[in-house]
């Protein structure tokens, strides 16, 4: 072999080791991926909480090109049925997302329960204030420790009172009516503190429940669950109570998270971003003096309900809106929650709370 041909077989040797190694990566950089990453959701595709989980799932999948196939499993497929265990299913990487309530995950992570504080919240920017605040910070980096990644915060709303007995003004409106809660124990002890009758079901038995008339009312955010799911032909009495709200966590098993590379973790928290945006305008579309209806136009998002109190009226449902009065003597009524659950979740924690809250007035 001459000096040249000699050169050219090393030469050649060497693109060939090189392109090997190339091939090597990109199917080392390949079998990172699952070919499905499941998402977990608590209620169907057409809410707006199950909407905003598809959007994530589609929007990751096509910002990173389909290597992050997500599939979203709605109405508890994941969980069986029981909503309390998502948090377990997370955390394990059973489910490799969340759009998660934290209502659902407060029995394991006592600190959520602080947005289940009877009549703690006045507003939608007193929540925000608090998410963005110092409050969030210690929240995700609680999650953080427990092996869940959060990526951002969608909502399903204020939880409202709707039931098929009387209109409920006052704390003694309540007296003696059986509610359907969900299965964490600050709701019991607010509605027993009511003078209610709490019954703690998912979702899927209570439905049935209501039919039956073996539950008489309900609490949940109205565009989130009410209209959905048809309420108004079970339960003509909806009060416009405010008085807990529920965010949702879109969130990411850290152990599944771990094994995305850097610019794939990038895409992931840029879409979380945006669809929080998206998913909290579809949940306060028509309750926030417009502006989500505008920002959901501006999105291109058609809204078929507008006005939800107008549509709901119109259906000869009965409307009660509470005054600032009527909303001191609930507040004054469940006293003895606040104080009690304050200390479960951490004096410290609602005392940050309240200072984020301020900021917001």
């Amino acid at each position: 072999m001459n000096q040249v041909n000699g050169r050219t077989v090393v030469v050649t040797a060497l693109l060939l080791l090189a392109l090997w190694a190339a091939a090597g990566a990109d199917l080392a950089a390949a079998q990172n991926f699952k070919p499905e990453y499941k998402l977990s959701v608590v209620p169907g595709p057409d809410t707006a909480w199950g909407m905003g989980a598809q959007r994530f799932a589609d929007l990751v999948r096509e910002r990173t090109g389909g290597r992050v196939n997500i599939k979203v499993y709605y109405s508890g497929q994941l969980f069986a049925g029981q909503q309390t265990n998502e948090f377990q299913l997370v955390r394990t990487g059973v489910a490799d997302f969340s759009f998660a309530s934290t209502i659902n995950w407060s029995p394991q992570v006592p600190q959520l329960n602080l947005f289940s504080l009877p009549f703690f919240f006045e507003s939608y920017e007193e929540l925000e204030a608090v998410l963005n605040g110092e409050t969030g910070r210690l929240l995700e980096e609680r999650l953080a420790q427990l092996g869940v990644t959060v990526l951002g915060w969608g909502e399903n709303g204020f939880r409202e009172f709707s039931n098929s007995v009387r209109p409920v003004r006052r704390p003694e409106d309540m007296q003696g009516i059986k509610a359907r809660v969900v299965g964490s124990q600050i709701y019991i002890d607010t509605f027993r503190a009511l003078g209610a009758n709490p019954t703690a079901m998912n979702w899927s038995e209570a439905l049935t429940a209501f039919q039956q008339g073996v539950v008489d009312g309900q609490e949940n955010p109205l565009t989130g669950i009410y209209i959905p799911s048809r309420l108004w032909e079970v339960h003509p009495y909806v009060t416009m109570w405010h008085y807990t709200i529920d965010p949702l966590i879109i969130a990411v098993s850290t152990r599944v998270w771990n094994t995305f590379p850097e610019d794939v973790r990038q895409i992931i928290a840029e879409v979380a971003k945006e669809v929080e945006v998206y998913q909290r305008a579809l949940s306060r579309a028509g309750l926030d003096g417009g502006r989500s209806v505008e920002l959901l136009r501006e999105m291109g998002e058609p809204v078929e309900i507008e006005d939800p109190i107008a549509f709901l009226e119109d259906l000869g449902v009965t409307v009660v809106q509470l005054t600032p009065e009527d909303r001191a003597a609930f507040r004054a009524a469940t006293q003895s929650v606040t104080e009690r659950w304050t200390q479960i979740i951490g004096e410290d924690l609602v005392r940050q709370a309240e200072a984020d809250k301020a900021a917001a007035r």
